[in-house]
């Protein structure tokens, strides 16, 4: 699927542009990656990561708002993952407009991009916050996925489709807890404050995130929402492991932040079908008489939802203790 293709990654000095990166390069033999991303010393500092595959690494200065720039890119790309955002909730609400100008705007911009160019496939990163959103970062996403589900009804003729893929924190990555109560244990702490004693997660790992996004490629129509089947633990589960006996203070929840990760909403679930693997949520609304659905799956029943705290596979404190071992966590 994706040998001698050009693939170009927006976003793709972060975790996943990496860790996509280094999955495709190592099980497929692609024509060109393409990084477009705007800070230059982190594009430096991936290149000396990839040097040895610097034949097939391109490295683009570029910001998503920019949409000659995008246009410019997008020449001779095959796939697009667009994965820049603005991402950090509090930042969000602080500084609203420049969510709105990356997270909305330049969805839309690598939308028509996309669209003026002979790109072929468009997945785009989203996150369990655009689902009821209580944020303005998950209100920018939700906007920024009806935005791409609603490309595919500009697509025509053209051999294009655009299709989501959504999850929640990945396990280990900035800001999100497993790093937080590392950097606690590591000076010495001996109480790991919890935000709500209920609060639950799904646990992902950035190899899982980047082969929710190949089968997209591979198997998407046109609109469909690509959701991970994944286990949930609870937060106080994970500090145990982490730190075996420890005291635990709840410290309140958060501005915008949620008990639970929801995936999918009883809303949904008039859309969605589960496989063995993962679920599709299908969009509302057929753009193009490609958009087929895949009819090997099992329509959910009404009412269904899936979030982190009705899921029907748990973690221990054991199981999470050893995938902990194979957590990287990011400086």
């Amino acid at each position: 699927m994706l040998d001698n293709k050009t693939i170009l990654i927006t976003g793709g000095t972060g975790s996943f542009g990496k860790s996509f990166t280094k999955y495709v390069l190592a099980h497929y033999n692609p024509r060109k990656i393409i990084i477009y991303s705007r800070d230059e010393y982190k594009q430096f500092v991936m290149q000396n990561e990839f040097k040895e595959y610097e034949s097939k690494m391109r490295y683009f200065i570029g910001d998503v708002r920019d949409k000659e720039r995008l246009k410019r890119a997008f020449e001779g790309v095959d796939y697009v993952i667009h994965a820049a955002a603005l991402k950090q909730v509090p930042a969000c609400e602080y500084n609203p407009n420049e969510a709105i100008r990356t997270n909305i705007n330049g969805a839309q911009n690598v939308i028509d991009a996309a669209l003026d160019t002979n790109v072929k496939r468009v997945v785009a990163l989203s996150t369990d916050k655009a689902v009821n959103p209580v944020n303005l970062y998950g209100g920018t996403k939700l906007v920024s996925d009806k935005l791409f589900v609603a490309a595919n009804a500009y697509a025509g003729n053209k051999d294009i489709n655009f299709s989501i893929v959504r999850y929640g924190n990945v396990a280990g990555s900035r800001g999100s807890i497993i790093p937080v109560f590392a950097n606690i244990i590591k000076n010495g702490g001996t109480e790991l404050p919890i935000t709500d004693f209920r609060m639950t997660r799904f646990w992902i790992s950035l190899t899982e995130g980047v082969e929710l996004v190949i089968k997209a490629l591979t198997e998407a129509k046109g609109g469909e929402t690509f959701i991970s089947r994944i286990p949930s633990f609870k937060v106080t589960d994970l500090a145990e492991a982490m730190l075996p006996g420890c005291k635990m203070k709840e410290i309140g929840i958060r501005p915008g932040e949620k008990l639970h990760e929801i995936m999918v909403t009883t809303e949904d679930s008039f859309n969605t079908y589960e496989y063995d693997k993962h679920f599709i949520v299908y969009p509302q609304v057929v753009f193009n008489d490609r958009q087929v659905p895949d009819m090997s799956g099992t329509k959910v029943p009404e009412g269904f939802s899936y979030s982190s705290g009705n899921n029907t596979e748990w973690l221990t404190v054991e199981d999470i203790r050893e995938l902990l071992k194979t957590v990287d966590l990011e400086k």
